[in-house]
């Protein structure tokens, strides 16, 4: 496997779209139920193939990321051939952005000098790879509403 096996729920809401993938190799639900009961090691590889395939395909399509943790946030434009970060520190201690209360705060301060940015360019080694080990660590997919909204910030 190059990323990792979608969760049965993740499998679940994808029912449709596995079946086709089946579908494509052949494989009507008959002969699934059969596979899965007298070969479960090759059902679990069509799973992983199957798998593989979607996140390719999620990680190909993404354009951001976002990763938020108590006292920093992570924001990722992913280009074609590089990614760009918008980073946002928290320096007060009694702050966590993780909760509404501090997310509000953070909304109304981030020009506030408790609130440091940094900035980062990096180009990929494998683009889907990389932005696979961000989703790995905590980051999620988003459409970038954030990052847009600190980019102008940091360019005005």
């Amino acid at each position: 496997m190059k990323y990792a096996r979608l969760t049965k729920e993740q499998l679940e809401s994808l029912k449709d779209e596995f079946i086709n993938f089946l579908a494509t190799q052949s494989i009507t639900g008959d002969e699934w139920a059969k596979i899965k009961e007298k070969q479960p090691e090759v059902a679990e590889e069509e799973i992983d193939i199957f798998s593989d395939l979607v996140w390719e395909g999620a990680l190909t399509q993404a354009k951001f990321l976002e990763n938020i943790s108590p006292k920093l946030l992570f924001l990722f434009s992913l280009g074609e051939a590089e990614m760009k970060l918008i980073s946002l520190k928290i320096l007060d201690e009694s702050k966590d952005i993780t909760t509404p209360k501090g997310y509000a705060w953070l909304q109304k301060n981030y020009m506030n000098d408790d609130v440091e940015f940094f900035t980062a360019t990096k180009k990929y080694e494998d683009r889907n790879a990389d932005i696979f080990k961000l989703i790995q660590q905590g980051a999620v997919i988003t459409k970038g509403e954030l990052y847009g909204f600190f980019e102008k910030i940091l360019n005005a």
